[in-house]
């Protein structure tokens, strides 16, 4: 069922996210994967990945806290609540590094979660704000 309301591309997008928090998550992401990557590799051998996984997901965290969506449309502000939940998934992983460090399943098991409602939320935000914008929402 098709919806009769069109919506302004202002009303899709809400009010966009400054530079410093698109900087914030960019920048908390990439410390994400780092960290991540890091014991794998084999790269710093100690535990300096705890702090860098950790500092990433601090700061997606805060930086997703302080960008809300102020859109129109409730389909995005609903999947922008949930890639909020993915930094929160990430501050447990980094949680996990630091209470049972000898155990990397329960740090992997909530970064791939929250690695995995990070691409769902990137893939349908888009596509939602565009069929809004169509009037198909």
């Amino acid at each position: 069922m098709e919806s009769k309301h069109r919506y302004t591309p202002a009303e899709v997008t809400g009010r966009q996210p400054s530079l410093p928090a698109i900087i914030a998550i960019t920048l908390g992401l990439l410390l994400i994967v780092a960290g991540t990557f890091m014991p794998i590799f084999n790269f710093l051998q100690g535990t300096a990945y705890r702090y860098v996984y950790a500092t990433g997901a601090a700061t997606l965290l805060i930086a997703r806290l302080f960008t809300p969506y102020t859109g129109r449309v409730m389909r995005v502000k609903r999947l922008s609540r949930i890639e909020a939940w993915s930094a929160i998934f990430f501050c447990v992983a980094a949680f996990f590094m630091f209470y049972e460090p000898r155990v990397a399943r329960d740090w992997l098991a909530f970064t791939l979660a929250g690695g995995v409602i990070q691409i769902y939320t990137s893939i349908m935000i888009p596509r939602t704000m565009r069929r809004a914008l169509e009037g198909k929402e």
